[in-house]
């Protein structure tokens, strides 16, 4: 993107039912939906980002 152009904000919107619904989702469920989001986003991250992400697992950062 260059200069000139001014990035959309990236909007995520849920109804009220479906957070009601998640709501009642037992916490398992959650925790394992949130780990597959967490392994995506790492298979997505560009090489340099996951250097950081590592070392800051580790404590070395």
């Amino acid at each position: 993107m260059n200069g000139k152009m001014k990035a959309k904000p990236l909007l995520y919107y849920r109804t009220k039912e479906e957070i009601e619904a998640y709501r009642k989702k037992p916490a398992i469920e959650k925790l394992r939906w949130l780990e597959a989001q967490m392994e995506f986003f790492y298979k997505a991250m560009p090489k340099k980002a996951k250097e950081i992400r590592d070392r800051l697992k580790r404590g070395k950062l």
